[in-house]
């Protein structure tokens, strides 16, 4: 995934749809949050308990203070963002891993975070877990731990009726919106190297420190069509009632990935089990569906899985 850059003033009516359609507030780089669920839909968290065996391999510096303390990128609803109060992280991810935490006995604290900081700072142990819809890939897994619990792909978006007569597999010469430090800028920077190969113009890649920002680029026309995530794509979509539609098939689809410091073997172990442990009591399915991104559900949650 999933932070970054001002949008021109063109776009300034787009940006204020696009707060509210993302529900991403004015919440600044402390926000915290326990895991409430303001702002998104209004069903209750299942209940759970801890399972002492797991909690028994959570690091005692981690343990301490009965808090995990979660970075996390909060431009990127549905997974994680600032509900209608300008104050409260939500999302399915909020949500899902307050009840990993639950299950390890302890509270998740989450707090906003450059998307492309965050890795370093689990190392650093500014945050004890990274937990921004990270997709899991080789360049992740040598620098961190990563515990896999969710599948996505990626999806284009455009204009409503596509005025521009876009095409994701030939966009040469176009500017195209797309989030800094996510998976999708290897993937657009590729496709216009593919472009220039064959001789034609390179696409203009405009990055955003914020996918809320990539979505008011391509509400406001500025950019002609924008890449992200597929639950983030397709939630964008629904939220402009009208104004976006979703371009092409979701492809290269991959899991997600809590990040955990790469010495911390252990406590990875005991945060798979959780979601293992989630997954067989039902309350997984709950989060999952409460959100509407059910369709990424995955069985199997995998301590740094082999990935392509």
């Amino acid at each position: 995934m999933p932070l970054r850059t001002p949008v021109h003033r063109t776009a300034v009516a787009a940006t204020a749809l696009a707060s509210a359609l993302l529900l991403a507030g004015c919440g600044g780089s402390s926000t915290t949050s326990s895991g409430n669920s303001a702002g998104g839909s209004s069903a209750p968290l299942p209940s759970v308990s801890a399972d002492q065996s797991l909690a028994a391999q959570v690091p005692v510096s981690i343990a301490s203070d009965g808090a995990i303390a979660v970075g996390s990128d909060t431009t990127y609803a549905p997974s994680e963002f600032i509900a209608e109060d300008g104050r409260t992280i939500v999302g399915f991810d909020v949500d899902l891993f307050t009840l990993v935490a639950q299950k390890l006995g302890l509270k998740a604290q989450f707090q906003t975070a450059p998307f492309d900081s965050i890795i370093a700072g689990v190392g650093s142990q500014k945050y004890e877990v990274g937990v921004s819809s990270f997709t899991i890939n080789p360049d992740r897994l040598a620098q961190a731990n990563m515990v896999s619990y969710f599948n996505a792909g990626t999806q284009w978006s455009t204009k409503k009726g596509n005025p521009g007569n876009i095409d994701p597999d030939n966009a040469c010469g176009r500017p195209i919106a797309v989030q800094k430090a996510t998976v999708q800028v290897d993937d657009i920077t590729a496709r216009s190297q593919m472009c220039t190969a064959d001789g034609k113009p390179a696409i203009t890649i405009d990055q955003y420190d914020g996918q809320d920002q990539a979505t008011a680029a391509v509400v406001s026309g500025k950019d002609d069509a924008g890449l992200a995530d597929s639950p983030v794509i397709a939630y964008a979509v629904a939220q402009t009632h009208g104004q976006l539609e979703l371009l092409g098939n979701v492809y290269d689809s991959a899991p997600y990935g809590y990040v955990i410091k790469k010495d911390q073997t252990e406590f990875a172990q005991a945060v798979a089990g959780a979601v293992k442990a989630l997954i067989a009591d039902g309350s997984y399915q709950q989060v999952l569906e409460k959100w509407g991104v059910q369709a990424g559900a995955i069985t199997d949650p995998t301590v740094n899985p082999t990935v392509g």
